[in-house]
């Protein structure tokens, strides 16, 4: 189950990121025009809650393990 999790979780940052680079596209080429730029980093906003939530759950759950700086 830990796999599927990371794997989870590496791919809903990818989402997350994939959002930040539509939106950052859609503000280059629509000028302002259009509110795609916003609902694409409202996407991204509500994606980066669930990908905290998703963290937050892995760790509570046992099948993350964060680990300090250098330690």
């Amino acid at each position: 189950m830990e796999i599927v999790y990371k794997v989870a979780l590496v791919i809903m940052l990818i989402v997350v990121l994939f959002n930040l680079g539509q939106a950052l596209f859609f503000m280059m080429t629509d000028r302002g025009q259009s509110r795609r730029t916003a609902w694409a980093l409202t996407r991204r906003i509500g994606l980066s809650l669930v990908l905290i939530v998703m963290v937050i759950l892995g760790i509570a759950m046992g099948w993350l393990h964060p680990h300090g700086v250098g330690g």
